[in-house]
């Protein structure tokens, strides 16, 4: 493994510690089971056209491989074709860049068939740019998909209309699934349950959170990309009201441009979110950093602006503190100028009530609130009522019936002015005091 990292003289925009990626890099590495043999982080002062990094560092490099007897190196950068082949013939050993590491751990850890063409989709976008003069017989590796060329067509000629005409192929079957998914989210929008979807950066803890709010059974383990096919659960909120919660695939830094773009089927999950949970890894030395690598790809998604009003902090991991550190967080969670942060452990529960609390509020933002009476024998209304809204207060009358104070998404409202034409509206002052109470109730169990 090697970490080939500008010097801070030549570093353009990267605020990450070399030390800590070198390590997510071998992370990387042993997320496909590899046997890193060896790890070499390289100042880098300037990139080499030819070879990416100096005539001494790739000699010592071969060297390092011959003596390990290393069969194959990955380089922690982006390579050119150029790069990669001429580092292969002065190592003796097969090289696969950043990119193409991604890659390999998601075509290995892609379970539906949604997952696996959208990694096809990528990896082919990837090996059509590796197309140099070399014979990859695409027609034996795929079965014989395709025609051959004519007389005059070349082998790189041939294997590039070979992946054009494949890519083809699975971007049909891709817009496929995306129409079927469409589908569905019209069919939950006439439920409707509003979409509450993780994000964040590879092995923060978002399936460990998922399966703490929903007590699924989602693979959550320490290893870099556990999940890549997007899960999705139905969860209940403090005052009743039903969400479905999303797990996605984590973010990394340099995340190579074709999987954002196969992936963003997928992703339309989290860009039509009611709420986004950013969750991030309070443990991790280099957490800023990693949040601004999520936050760029969100904002390439078009989440930033207006939809930043939907994004919630979630600082996971306070488990995993020294008490002093856990305490100084929570003073910066209060101090916070922007959306105070949820303070959670997924792993042991702590900040679930605060969580769950402050999900509801975002979800309140733009929802109806009614005051009404229902009759002692108005059972059936009461259970509608439980079922489809939040019953936020509920005071028992003298002759046995009930005063409701009731939150409803506006797709019902009209519903229920049918259903209870005695409901009135309550005033957004009195709601958001209401809310306020609420809020420094439940304050008390999240960062303090």
């Amino acid at each position: 493994m090697i970490g080939p990292y500008p010097t801070r003289g030549a570093a353009r925009g990267h605020s990450r510690d070399p030390q800590a990626r070198l390590t997510e890099a071998v992370g990387l590495a042993r997320a496909i089971d590899l046997d890193v043999v060896g790890e070499v982080a390289v100042a880098l002062g300037e990139v080499r056209p030819a070879t990416y990094l100096g005539k001494g560092k790739v000699e010592e490099i071969a060297e390092l491989a011959k003596e390990k007897d290393a069969g194959l190196v990955t380089m922690d950068c982006q390579l050119s074709p150029v790069q990669q082949r001429n580092l292969e013939k002065a190592w003796d050993a097969k090289v696969i860049d950043r990119t193409g590491l991604i890659l390999e751990i998601f075509g290995k850890r892609a379970r539906t068939k949604e997952g696996a063409l959208q990694v096809e989709l990528a990896h082919l976008e990837y090996q059509k740019s590796r197309l140099v003069r070399s014979w990859t017989h695409l027609e034996r590796q795929r079965g014989g998909f395709g025609f051959l060329g004519g007389p005059g067509e070349t082998q790189i000629e041939t294997d590039r209309r070979l992946i054009e005409e494949r890519m083809r192929r699975i971007e049909h079957d891709l817009e496929k699934v995306k129409r079927t998914r469409g589908l569905h989210r019209k069919k939950r929008r006439e439920v409707p349950y509003p979409v509450v979807a993780l994000v964040g950066y590879t092995n923060a803890g978002k399936s460990t959170l998922f399966n703490r709010l929903t007590r699924a059974g989602v693979l959550a383990e320490d290893m870099l990309f556990a999940t890549l096919d997007p899960t999705l659960r139905q969860i209940r909120l403090p005052y009743g009201a039903r969400v479905l919660l999303s797990d996605t695939v984590g973010f990394i830094s340099d995340l190579p441009t074709m999987l954002i773009s196969a992936f963003r089927a997928t992703l339309e999950e989290v860009m039509l979110a009611d709420v986004i949970l950013h969750v991030r890894d309070v443990s991790h030395e280099d957490w800023e950093a990693q949040a601004q690598d999520v936050e760029s790809i969100l904002e390439e998604l078009g989440l930033k602006g207006e939809g930043e009003k939907r994004i919630l902090e979630v600082w996971n991991k306070i488990d995993a503190l020294e008490p002093e550190r856990a305490a100084a967080l929570r003073l910066a969670a209060r101090a916070s100028t922007t959306a105070r942060p949820a303070i959670v452990s997924a792993l042991t529960g702590e900040g679930m009530d605060y969580l769950l609390a402050r999900i509801e509020e975002l979800l309140a933002e733009g929802r109806p609130t009614y005051e009404l009476e229902l009759g002692a024998e108005e059972g059936q209304g009461l259970a509608w009522l439980h079922a489809h809204g939040e019953v936020l207060e509920r005071a028992t009358l003298a002759e046995g019936g009930s005063r409701l104070l009731v939150r409803i998404a506006p797709e019902r409202a009209e519903e229920l002015r049918r259903k209870f034409p005695q409901a009135k509206t309550r005033r957004r002052s009195q709601t958001r005091n209401s809310e306020s109470e609420d809020a420094t109730r439940l304050g008390r169990v999240g960062p303090t």
